[in-house]
């Protein structure tokens, strides 16, 4: 098959045409809905004990921004800092209050939290819903929780303090671990 120089141009405008990127006004509209962001935490009841209830704490919205338009967005609060973690295989933190409210994201591995006065606990598998808030600081819980790593991977995240150890706006949906739907994003 044979091609002239023009007829090349013009095959190359239209696969260069595709590819390149759209004008924001050609953004597809978003898909989707907003909806709350359920989250499980490390809390404190009245006797001063942790506690693993499932929260939900923001309004996920549609994005407006620019190269997330259309993408489900919600402030998670101001951040103090951001630390990076990478736990070694089967480790064990021991017993432990939260250091300080922090927004917990493991990226990979797994952790199984549970607390010294209740046969609570809760898995968080690394990954999409790997997003906790520990709150059970010490001047709300006495004991604290117990989080151990039994993967035979390491465990890899972030944790990111919250300024003045302040919780973000919530509303309690239940004691206990989120369940997967809970987390689940539509």
């Amino acid at each position: 098959m044979y091609f002239t120089i023009p007829s090349l141009l013009i095959l190359l405008h239209i696969a260069l045409s595709s590819a390149l990127p759209k004008k924001p006004d050609d953004t597809p509209k978003a898909l989707l809905t907003p909806q709350p962001l359920n989250i499980t935490t490390l809390s404190a009841n009245s006797r001063r004990e942790s506690t693993i209830e499932c929260w939900s704490v923001a309004q996920l919205e549609v994005s407006t921004t620019s190269g997330i338009q259309g993408a489900l967005v919600s402030s998670l609060g101001t951040p103090n800092k951001l630390n990076f973690f990478d736990i070694p295989p089967k480790f064990d933190g021991g017993l432990h209050n939260a250091p300080v409210v922090q927004w917990v994201y493991f990226t990979g591995g797994q952790a199984v939290i549970s607390l010294p006065t209740s046969n609570d606990t809760a898995t968080v598998q690394g990954g999409p819903y790997g997003l906790i808030l520990a709150a059970d600081i010490a001047s709300v819980s006495d004991i604290g929780h117990t989080t151990v790593y039994p993967s035979g991977q390491p465990t890899i995240g972030l944790t990111i303090p919250l300024a003045n150890n302040t919780l973000p706006v919530h509303t309690v949906l239940h004691p206990g671990a989120c369940t997967a739907e809970e987390l689940r994003i539509d």
